[in-house]
């Protein structure tokens, strides 16, 4: 396991919630991210692959957090 040997605490469950609590910073950067792009105007496949995902993944995760904060969503066409 690379990196493994790295980890500063021996104990797993310290290690399994720096894990969670990574993975929640993670989503909320995400999610910032994505909002900004979509404000700037990207496209939701010039999105999608920024992030190493397809159109459909991101579109689902993001589309009604981003029309409840108002962002205005770009149509299919054009993208």
């Amino acid at each position: 396991m690379s990196g493994a040997e790295n980890v500063s605490s021996a104990d797993p469950g310290d290690q399994l919630a720096s894990v969670a609590a990574l993975r929640r910073l993670a989503d909320q950067l995400e999610d910032a991210a994505v909002e900004q792009a979509m404000r700037a105007g990207w496209s939701w496949p010039r999105v999608a692959e920024a992030l190493g995902v397809t159109r459909q993944a991101v579109h689902k995760k993001h589309a009604k957090r981003l029309i409840a904060a108002g962002v205005e969503l770009r149509r299919r066409e054009n993208d």
